[in-house]
């Protein structure tokens, strides 16, 4: 997904969807938003490691999911916008070599703040599910 200009709250609508963005997961795009959110436990970085410990690969955290979720809204809100808060559930693990799909849909407005709904799905089924609330430039300012 590319950057969009700012949302105003007067363009969004309850039940809008957001546009689909597929996400590589590379081993490299594991180990590095493993290490970057200082998460060194080893089924993030060694697969070997993380194969004798029952998992089909290296797989995503959840620092990083939480992030990609996060982007993911504000990537469509535009720069201008404010997350005032991410709620997340996991589903099935994030491994390297797949891609992630998210997926969004405006539920509500609260007051003058949007409540975003997401879905990150891969080749397993629902990775991720939450919700953003996020404010626009109305509200920011």
């Amino acid at each position: 997904m590319t950057l969009a200009r700012t949302r105003s709250l007067a363009e969004v609508a309850i039940g809008d969807a957001m546009p689909e963005e597929r996400i590589e997961v590379s081993p490299t795009f594991v180990v590095s938003t493993a290490i970057a959110t200082r998460d060194f436990q080893d089924v993030h970085h060694d697969r070997d490691l993380a194969v004798a410990k029952g998992s089909k690969d290296i797989f995503v955290n959840i620092l990083t999911t939480t992030g990609l979720v996060q982007r993911y809204v504000t990537d469509w809100a535009g720069p201008e916008a404010l997350v005032r808060g991410v709620a997340i559930k996991l589903g099935v693990p994030c491994y390297a070599y797949d891609a992630l799909t998210m997926h969004g849909q405006v539920l509500e407005r609260d007051g003058d703040v949007l409540v975003v709904e997401v879905l990150g799905r891969n080749s397993l089924g629902t990775h991720v599910t939450g919700t953003v609330r996020v404010a626009l430039p109305e509200v920011a300012r």
